[in-house]
């Protein structure tokens, strides 16, 4: 059986002797899976650029105020989800406190452990995040970068940077396959940050196609001139942005 991603995390209080039997359990099935104590550090350690996250809640378990808040903004700023098994009640605390678009899934014990490999070889794919195209959106109005970022997030892995030496140095460690580029941004313009992108050998090839909110044509020659894969209006609407990213990775692979 083909799996998408096989890498696993399990994190937990402690190394149970279910959390050893669900590792064991994935092991033989051809994941790659570890115990991750929960505690920042480790998960930090180990969270990798996709991959399934599981947390296995201890019976009555409440997550640390500082540990939810980590769980809850890193698993925002990646742009992935987590599948989480406990107790109902425990689920539905845990998911409360991580935010409930964090959550992939909800597992009740006890767990059985072929019914839950069955369901990582269907959704695997979806859940690790591996087989989906990033997106970078570099934009200096939060409020936009967000709105377009929730437009997204379904289809693609979408990352935000508010200025170009944001995305640059999000760039250093970060693989996008397009960036959605503001053309007027303070200090350092769309323009400028497209002649850096193109300077630096990691980042040169990277597509991007400028987002503006000037329709006139003296504005429209101005980024065509640049040389983008391609240019969106600000004013453009949910699907038709979807279908314009959608039409052009399709274009690519022909």
């Amino acid at each position: 059986m083909v799996k998408s991603s096989g890498n696993v995390i399990v994190i937990g209080r402690k190394e149970s002797f279910l959390i050893r039997a669900l590792v064991g359990k994935l092991g033989n099935e051809g994941y790659t899976a570890k115990y991750v104590p929960a505690n920042i550090d480790d998960i930090e350690d180990n969270w990798g650029k996709d991959g399934i996250l599981i947390y296995y809640l201890e019976a009555e378990e409440i997550l640390p105020d500082k540990l939810s808040t980590f769980l809850r903004d890193k698993l925002n700023d990646t742009d992935r989800q987590i599948i989480v098994i406990g107790d109902k009640g425990d689920n539905e605390i845990f998911t409360k406190a991580i935010g409930e678009r964090h959550i992939n899934k909800a597992f009740t014990r006890p767990l059985n452990n072929d019914d839950f490999v069955d369901y990582l070889n269907e959704e695997g794919e979806k859940i690790s995040g591996s087989s989906r195209k990033s997106i970078l959106i570099v934009d200096d109005d939060p409020t936009y970068m967000g709105l377009i970022r929730e437009w997204l997030r379904d289809r693609y892995k979408v990352s935000m940077a508010n200025s170009g030496v944001q995305a640059i140095a999000w760039l250093t460690n970060n693989k996008a396959d397009l960036i959605l580029l503001d053309f007027e941004m303070p200090v350092t313009t769309g323009p400028q940050v497209l002649e850096m992108l193109r300077s630096e050998e990691k980042t040169r090839s990277i597509p991007v196609i400028f987002l503006t909110g000037k329709s006139d044509k003296a504005s429209v020659v101005q980024v065509v001139s640049l040389k983008p894969e391609g240019y969106l209006l600000k004013t453009i609407q949910k699907m038709e942005l979807i279908d314009k990213i959608d039409t052009f990775f399709a274009s690519r692979k022909m």
